[in-house]
Formats: structure tokens, sequence, C-alpha cells
């Protein structure tokens, strides 16, 4: 590895070498990545759509040129070239090795130049310092892919990033697919040929971290493809996960993220694979501030906001775990495990203290643990003696395990319909019991379409139970914990749940403006936070409901206008770039009297005028007494765009925080999910006999400001409604206040 840290580009930083004179490519070249049409676009041009790269050809090369080959001892060019050599070999791939002083390396002719090759290459491995001009030179020769190991671009700061941002261009402008810079070998690592079944692929942006991924082949799990991504200047996570979302030899995607190149381009690749079946299971470093400053340290990455790409790989099926035994636990299981038939969970143990503890994690984690039959439980009370539990969690007591009923018992839980999983943690090795409970769940397991995992709690691992039996079997799950067990058989459940329900948020995203963009853009002030009463017609415009009011200018009309909206009213200061209006003592409440309101209009004004207001006047409003205060939002992510919030609202949403965030397009079943995944989710439902709200009305509401969100795009830099009052059910929900910054 020729450096230890990688890094994205920024946009500016694009821009500034743009202006530099790099322009982009005018031709456009057969790129995988190549700009979608029209009818792929969404309102706001973005793509719905993202090509799969054929990658065929860099993983499974016809031929290989080494540009800067070595094999002189005691340099790392020797070394890696000669990793290079093995590595042609085993794929069948001719290796040119090109220096410009030697005839030969490492017995192999070599030419002084890639424009000196004797045939088409598919792949060139530039183990040069500098490989812009080596680019420039391979553009000419029609290569397909390019590897650049060299460091010392945007993971070094700024002026790395400057040269990065020229490499690119000269990627693009060239039509080579390039992975790196800042990228090493593993890709082209020795994967086991002798494993069968379904692979993980393998994705990471730290070489070093996906070590114990690649390991896994020594404890029978199949790997079939490395993509480290290095700094991703060309080729990026996203390019690969899609690519693996096709291949056939692939059940499960482990990825290792740092940061994302682009937020779009990754939730195209996951919606890819969420069409096809395929799990992508994904370490994400940045859930703390301290991970994301690291994080960003050490590739140059965006790490995004937490809470938004969280939310963004639940919308999108990725599994997220935090360490990397889950990662290769999880991405395991996903890889190998048939489709559930059921989601039923039953704990069986040979003692009843393991299986209370194991079964008390899995209710906790959300796993069903259904309680056995009456009828089953008697069955089950044939080989177990009846003074043990075996409604589930299901102790043996440890002798039925030693003789023939050990099989009766596996055999008659795996019979139950409403079983999909049977988990027998094992905490310790206890010969010959254990020995001979392994194999039974072994040769179970082989005649059964329902998923058999155990957890060996041995920490040496060195016993024969479990080196031999368990682990050579390519149909029993075996884990060393128990949170890896039920995080995996989680992640299991929840995928095929997913996937069996799953519809693109893509197919359904607006690609034409609606009548309510024409209204709504010509509300939009560049640069300017909107007025309550001009963020309100906003609203309007989208058909979301606010509370009868009126605009007015002197007192005389604050009274008319009260008298038309009906008493009692609200009145507030209304002018651009004014928020927190409460705490200046610019709104007024339940006012019932015409003097009332001719008084609160004297006070709001000469408050104003103290406070250096320029209003815009003062809205009279009808007051909304009951019901349910939440809010609903728009920001915008650096990684993802803009996102949609809701949550409870009012002053309780920067005191509990207790919020959901979506990334459009996403339909009514995200919005319902989002409700569902609030602490206070219950105050909708009704508390203490006070009526359920119109959550029907609620949900509405979240779709349209996601309509808005992607119709006017770059525009609208920020959507704050709060509160928006969700009345009785039936009742509907009402913008009580608004607030719009625009771009």
């Amino acid at each position: 590895m020729l450096g230890s840290t990688h890094g994205i580009l920024t946009s500016d930083l694009r821009q500034r070498v743009v202006a530099c004179g790099e322009q982009p490519r005018d031709a456009v070249h057969e790129r995988t990545t190549n700009t979608a049409s029209a009818g792929d676009l969404d309102v706001s041009g973005r793509p719905l759509y993202a090509p799969v790269p054929d990658l065929d050809r860099f993983f499974r090369p016809g031929s290989v040129a080494v540009v800067g080959a070595s094999d002189t001892e005691g340099r790392q060019g020797a070394g890696i070239t000669r990793q290079l050599v093995a590595w042609a070999d085993r794929v069948g791939a001719r290796l040119h090795p090109v220096h410009p002083t030697r005839a030969s390396v490492f017995g192999l002719a070599c030419v002084p130049s890639v424009r000196e090759l004797t045939e088409p290459v598919d792949l060139a491995v530039l183990l040069v310092a500098d490989p812009l001009p080596v680019i420039e030179e391979l553009a000419e020769t029609k290569v397909k892919f390019a590897v650049a190991f060299a460091s010392g671009y945007a993971e070094t700061g700024e002026e790395g990033a400057v040269a990065q941002a020229r490499l690119a261009a000269a990627v693009e402008r060239s039509g080579i697919r390039l992975l790196g810079p800042n990228t090493n070998l593993n890709a082209f690592e020795r994967f086991r040929d002798d494993l069968d079944g379904p692979a993980v692929a393998l994705i990471t942006q730290s070489g070093h971290q996906g070590r114990p991924v690649f390991t896994m082949q020594e404890l029978g799990v199949r790997l079939s493809h490395w993509a480290p991504t290095g700094n991703e200047a060309d080729l990026e996570s996203a390019d690969f996960i899609s690519y693996f979302a096709e291949h056939p030899d692939v059940g499960a995607i482990a990825c290792y993220l740092e940061g994302l190149k682009d937020g779009r381009s990754f939730l195209l690749a996951a919606d890819r694979a969420a069409r096809r079946g395929v799990p992508v299971v994904a370490v994400k470093v940045g859930r703390t501030e301290t991970g994301a400053r690291s994080a960003a340290s050490h590739t140059g990455k965006l790490t995004g906001a937490d809470d938004v790409v969280d939310a963004a790989m639940r919308q999108f099926g990725v599994i997220r775990v935090n360490g990397l035994d889950e990662l290769q636990d999880t991405s395991a299981l996903l890889a190998r495990a048939r489709t559930p038939v059921a989601d039923g969970v039953v704990v069986y143990s040979i003692s009843g203290g393991t299986g209370a503890h194991f079964s008390d994690l899995a209710t906790a984690a959300g796993l069903r643990i259904p309680r056995l039959s009456e009828a089953r439980q008697a069955e089950l009370h044939q080989w177990i003696p009846p003074y043990l539990n075996v409604s589930n969690p299901v102790d043996n007591g440890g002798h039925p395990v030693g003789d023939w009923r050990g099989r009766k018992i596996i055999d008659a839980i795996l019979a139950d319909p409403q079983v999909g999983v049977l988990i027998c943690p094992i905490t310790g090795p206890f010969p010959p019991m254990s020995d001979k409970l392994a194999q039974d769940l072994v040769d179970a397991a082989e005649t059964t379409d329902k998923l058999v995992c155990v957890v060996w709690g041995s920490p040496l691992g060195t016993e024969a139970a479990y080196r031999e039996t368990l682990l050579g079997s390519s149909r029993v799950a075996t884990f060393r914990t128990f949170a890896n067990c039920i995080t995996a058989v989680r992640a299991h459940l929840a995928h095929h749940r997913f996937t069996a329900g799953y519809r693109s948020p893509f197919d359904e995203a607006p690609r034409t403006p609606s009548p309510s963009f024409r209204k709504a853009q010509a509300l939009m002030c560049p640069g300017t936070q909107l007025s309550e009463h001009a963020a309100k017609q906003l609203l309007r415009a989208y058909g979301i409901r606010v509370p009868r009011e009126q605009l007015v200018t002197s007192a005389a009309a604050a009274v008319r206008a009260a008298s038309l909206v009906g008493y009692p009213v609200v009145m507030k200061a209304s002018a651009p770039q004014l928020a927190h209006k409460s705490e200046l003592g610019l709104v007024k409440v339940d006012l019932t009297s015409a003097s009332q309101v001719r008084d609160a209009y004297r006070e709001l004004t000469d408050i104003a005028r103290y406070e250096g207001v320029d209003l815009d006047g003062i809205l009279v409003c009808q007051m909304v007494e009951w019901g349910v205060e939440m809010v609903v939002g728009v920001t915008r992510d650096a990684l993802f765009g803009p996102t949609v919030t809701v949550g409870l609202g009012g002053v309780l949403v920067e005191v509990l925080r207790d919020t959901s965030v979506r990334v459009p397009p996403f339909g009514e079943d995200q919005a319902r999910a989002m409700l569902a995944e609030l602490r206070g989710r219950a105050l909708l439902d009704g508390v203490r006999g006070g009526p359920p709200v119109d959550v029907d009305a609620l949900v509405e509401v979240v779709l349209r400001v996601q309509r808005m969100a992607l119709e006017l795009g770059d525009q609208l830099r920020e959507l704050d409604i709060n509160p928006l009052m969700v009345l009785p059910r039936g009742q509907g929900a009402v913008a009580l206040d608004a607030l719009a910054v625009c771009r």
C-alpha cells in the first residue's frame, strides 16, 4: 500500500480546476456512468437511474500492463509486481511489464512505454508517483481500466485535492475507468476457489479494515471480490455496489465506508441492490462528532450528517452495523441463508439459564419468540422431562442430546409452521454432549429449508465440534457471541421483509413540475428568508392548509380582519428575515375583543420599531386551540441534497429532538414509517382520554412538503412548519407558523 489515507474532492475544488483550464471532455466516451436521458431525470434534474458499470474486464482482464514494473529486491515496486504476476497467472491474464530502462522484469519482456504495448490492454496498473502523464498516454491505447496506487492527493489537503481534480479531469476525457488514486493491492488478492455457494463481495475505503472479512474464507465463507476504492477520483463505492448486485456469484455485499463521494449515486446503487434482493451490509464511520472528524481527516470525504445517513440506509434497505465482527457475521449469514419461511425464532439449549438469557436479548432486539402450541409442547415432552420448560425457549435439561432423543427434538421444533429460525446457544464445550448436539444440528440443517444457527461460546475455538463439525457445514450459521447472532438474524429477517414488498421510490418520483411549482416559484426571493405570510402562501401553493388569516397594516384593518376571521384570534408580526417572534414579544394570543386587537396592534408595531424589524404587516390569524403540535421541515444535506423531517413540534422539538428524517423521493409507506420511529408516536393515537388525531392528514402534509422540496430543488434552502397542528381524526392538519429560506 503506497499511502494510508484517501480523499474525495469537494465541488468548489472541481470548479477551481475547471477555471484553471482543465475543461471536461467534449466528446462522449463509452463510459458506463453516462448521463441519463431526460426520461431518467426527476423533476429537479437529478438522475433516477444509474447504469451498471461493466467491471468484468477489471476483475478478469485478458491482458494487464504494469507501468513502473520492477524486480529489484528490497524495492516496494518489486513486491507489488511479483504479486501482480502471480495474480495474472491465476486469472489467466497476459502481463506486460512497462519500464523505460529495463529489458525484462521477472523474466517477462518489458516495453519502454505504454505506446509500445503489443496488444490492447484491459487493465493498466500504475506503479508511478505521478499517474497523470501515463493516463494521457493510455487514452491513446484504448485501455479500459487503470489502477493508481500513488498517494499525496485529496487526503493530504487542498493542494493534493487540486492535483486529484486534475487527475479526475484527465480520466474523464480519456474514457478510462480509474480505481484510486491511493488504493492498494486488495483487488488482486488470492481468493479461495474451493468454496461453494453464494459469495460475499467486499468494498472498503481502508484496506486494513477489510482484512477480517477477507479471512472469513478460512471459516468456509466464500469471498468473490474485493474492491479497495481509495480516493474515488473516478470509480466509487456505488459503482461496485451496482456491479456486485448484478453479479450471479454474489449473495451479499459487505462495505466499510468512511465517507461517500455522492449521496445520490449511493442511493441509486442501493436501490438496484434492493430491486435484485441482494443485501448490502455496511459499517459507516461517523456516528459521533469525534468519529466524523477523524474519518474526514483520514479520508478527505464527506461523512454526512449521521442521522441522515442512517435514515437513507434504512430507506433503501442497507443494513448498517457497528463493528467489523458484525460486518463479517451479518454478511456471511445473508449471503448463505435461504429466504425465511416464517419469522418465529425458537431458542433451544441444554440449560434453562442459557435459554432465558438469550431469549431476553433476542426479544429486546425485536425478534419474535413465539410460544409453541400445547400440542407441540406435548410432543417435545415425549423426550424432555415434564418439569422442564419447552414453550420457547426450549430447555432439554442436557441428557436427551446425548442419545437418539436429541435429533427427535430438533426435528420436532423445525416442523413447527410458526418457526423460521432455530438458534442453539452452546455457551461452552461439554463433550461428548456438545459434540453430539453439534452433529445433530448439522444433520438436521441439511434436511430443512429453515435457518439453523449455533452460538459456540468457547473462547478457544479449537474444539473439533466447532472447527470441523460446525464450520464444516454450509447450512449451519455459526457465531461466537450472542450479540452477533441476534444482529445477523434480525438483519436476515428484516432484509427479506423489506425486499418482499420493495417498490423503488425512484419509479414513482415526479418527472415534471406540478401546477403548484409555478405558483411557488413566483414567491421565491433568492438569498432571503420569507416572511411568515409569504411562507404560508408557499404552503398554500402546495395545498397545505393554513389558518384563516389576513395581513393588515392598521389597527382598524386588524379589527375588521378579526371579525372576518372569527374570535378568538392570534396576532403576529410578519417580516422577511424574522425568526423567533415569540422571544421578541411579537406574538399575541387568545384575543377576544376589538379593543384587545387594537391594543395588540399598537404593541406589536412598537416592539417591531424598537427591535428594528421592517414589518410587511401584522397577521391576524384564526386561533386553533386543540391538536397535537408537530414539525415538518426541509433541510439540505451536504451528501444527499434535500431531506424531509417530521417530529414532535412546538417547544418539544428543541427539548426532546424527537424527529425522523428521509431523503426524497419516498412514498406513503416511508412517510408512515417516519411517524412510527418517533418516541412520542403514541400522542397521535390519543392519550389520557384525548381523541386520536388525523394521521392521514399528517402523512399527506409530509408528502406535499416532499414534493415541494423536489420541485424547488436548490431554490429552497430550508423550510420549517412549526407547529403543524394535527387536529382530531377527520379534521385535517393546519400549519400555524412557517419559515422558508430561499437559496
